[in-house]
C-alpha cells in the first residue's frame, strides 16, 4: 500500500512538504488514539540495556526525522525504542533557503541542506519536558549543534547554553560536530578543538549520558582517535552524519547535479558507515555504547550492525522509502533473526 502511495503520490510532492505532512500525522496519533491501534510491545529479546537506560528496541529513529521534539510520542508508538530529536542549536534559526531537501529515488538517498532549522534550545526544552511525562513513552536523546551565527571560537559557550536547558531533561545528550551544512561546524572534529568541547559539555551535562556524532567522511584514523577521545570523555559515539561523497550513485548525474550542495544519507552511505563501525569497535571496550546510523533499511541491516558490534542501531532516510510501519516491520523481523541466533 504505502509503495503504491509513495510511487505515484508522495513522490510527486516537494520532499519538504511531503516531510511535514507526514509528521504531522505522526504528531496526531496520540491525539486521535491510532497510534495505541498501532503501538506493539516489542519482543523482549530486543531490550537493549546501556548508558543506564532500557531500550525497548536496538533501533531507533536519528536526528533530523524529528527537529523540535513534537513527534516523540507517535514515532515511539510507531516502534522506535529511541528517538533522538534535533539538531537543536541555542538560538533560533531558519535553516538554508529552500529547496533544501532532495529525493535520489534510484539509490533510495537524500540529499539535504536544511542547515538546523529549529526554534531554538528554549522552545525545545519545553517540548521535551512535555513528552518526559508521559508513562509511555521512548527513550529521548537531544542532539545539540552550534548555532549558525556564532563563531566557531564561541562554539563552547553556545553548546554549553543547549546542554544546560536540555540536558536535564533527554534521557541522553548529543554532540553534534558532523552536519555539512553548518559553516566550519566540521573543524569541530579535531582533536585540539573536539576534547576541550566535549569535557565541557560533559561536565555541564551532569548525569545524563553524553555522546559525540561523527561524519562518514573522516579518515579511519581521524575516527579511531575520536572513538579514544569519546572512551576518555564520554559515554559513547554515533557513526555516521551525512556524506558529501557523491561517488557510485545510480541518480543521473543532472538530478544529483541539480540537487546542489548538502549532505547524502540513505543507501549510499552504508558501506562507509559500517566500516567506521568496525574501526570504532576495535579501539573502545565493548560495553562502550556505539551507535550506528547510515544505509539502514532492513531487518538485516539492523542485525548485520548489531553482529559488527553496534549496541544500538538507528535510521530515518528508510522511513521516506518504506513507510510508517518500517519501524514495527525491522522489530517483528529482527526478533525472528535474534531468536534463530540464539537457537544455533
Amino acid at each position: 500500500m504505502y509503495e503504491f502511495l509513495f510511487r505515484n503520490v508522495l513522490r510527486r510532492l516537494d520532499p519538504e512538504f511531503a516531510h511535514s505532512l507526514a509528521f504531522s500525522v505522526i504528531r496526531a496519533l496520540p491525539v486521535l488514539g491510532i497510534g495505541r491501534l498501532l503501538q506493539r510491545t516489542p519482543d523482549p529479546i530486543l531490550r537493549v540495556e546501556t548508558l543506564g537506560l532500557s531500550f525497548e528496541s536496538p533501533f531507533g529513529v536519528a536526528a533530523g526525522f524529528d527537529k523540535s521534539g513534537a513527534g516523540i510520542r507517535g514515532l515511539g508508538q510507531l516502534g522506535f525504542g529511541h528517538v533522538e530529536v534535533g539538531t537543536i542549536t541555542a538560538l533560533p534559526q531558519r535553516g538554508n533557503p529552500k529547496p533544501r531537501l532532495f529525493r535520489l529515488i534510484a539509490d533510495r538517498g537524500v540529499i539535504n541542506r536544511m542547515g538546523f532549522n529549529n526554534a531554538g534550545a528554549l522552545a525545545a526544552s519545553k517540548v521535551v519536558e512535555r513528552a518526559r511525562r508521559r508513562s509511555q513513552r521512548p527513550v529521548i536523546g537531544v542532539n545539540i549543534g552550534k548555532s549558525r551565527v556564532v563563531a566557531v571560537d564561541d562554539a563552547i559557550d553556545d553548546y554549553l547554553t543547549s546542554t544546560r536547558a536540555l540536558a536535564p531533561l533527554a534521557d541522553y545528550l548529543v554532540v553534534n560536530v558532523s552536519s555539512p551544512n553548518t559553516p566550519g561546524l566540521r573543524g569541530l572534529q579535531e582533536i585540539d578543538k573536539l576534547k576541550p568541547l566535549l569535557t565541557a559539555v560533559k561536565a555541564a551535562a551532569g548525569a545524563t549520558p553524553v555522546l559525540v556524532k561523527i561524519a562518514p567522511d573522516v579518515s579511519d584514523a581521524e575516527a579511531s582517535a575520536i572513538a579514544q577521545l569519546a572512551v576518555d570523555e564520554l559515554d559513547g559515539i554515533i557513526a555516521t552524519n551525512t556524506t558529501l561523497s557523491r561517488e557510485g550513485l545510480a541518480t543521473e548525474s543532472h538530478i544529483v547535479d541539480a540537487a546542489g550542495a548538502g549532505g547524502l544519507s540513505g543507501k549510499p552511505v552504508a558501506a562507509r558507515s559500517l566500516e567506521l563501525l568496525r574501526v570504532i569497535r576495535a579501539v573502545v571496550p565493548s560495553e562502550f555504547c556505539v551507535i550506528s546510523v547510515g544505509g539502514v533499511e532492513t531487518a538485516e541491516d539492523v542485525a548485520q550492525r548489531l553482529r559488527e558490534g553496534a549496541t544500538l542501531v538507528q535510521g530515518y532516510t528508510g522511513f521516506l522509502y518504506y513507510g510508517p510501519l518500517w519501524a514495527r516491520t525491522i522489530n517483528r523481523e529482527l526478533a525472528r533473526i535474534l531468536d534463530a541466533q540464539r537457537a544455533d
